[in-house]
């Protein structure tokens, strides 16, 4: 009787790619060659761009997201691949929280100006269906919704 045991070696590796220009462009690591874990990736110029966790080479868990400049833009969860959860948008003296579901805007969205909350957004399968400009009247049609 023949017994095959099948290959159960595995390659975990950190990986690092590079510009032209020799600056590092990404790194993190890698199962089999599929991004997985933690990684983190830069601007030519080399300042941080985005960094957050792979699962099975997609998107999963919590995000971050830069401009040029080392501003946020924006951070939230991905459940994978797909936008999940709150998400924040940052905008000069604003910024954005907003639900998603599997990848589309999805629930509540809440926009801040000056730290202050300003309106209030309902999107359901990534259409707006409400909008409120007062917290009185969003609590009036939204008794379910506890602060």
């Amino acid at each position: 009787m023949l017994f095959l045991i099948p290959n159960l070696i595995t390659t975990k590796e950190y990986v690092k790619e590079f510009y032209d220009s020799g600056v590092l462009k990404e790194e993190g690591w890698t199962h089999n060659k599929i991004k997985e874990g933690y990684w983190i990736y830069y601007y030519p110029e080399g300042s941080l761009k985005k960094k957050g966790h792979y699962h099975k080479d997609k998107k999963h868990g919590y995000w971050y997201f830069y401009s040029r400049t080392g501003q946020p833009v924006k951070e939230g969860h991905f459940e994978n691949g797909l936008m999940q959860d709150w998400w924040i948008f940052y905008e000069k003296n604003a910024h954005l929280k907003v639900q998603y579901l599997l990848g589309k805007r999805n629930g509540y969205g809440l926009v801040y100006q000056n730290n202050r909350l300003k309106k209030a957004i309902k999107y359901e399968e990534d259409k707006k269906t409400g909008e409120w400009t007062s917290v009185m009247n969003f609590k009036k049609d939204n008794p379910q919704v506890k602060f």
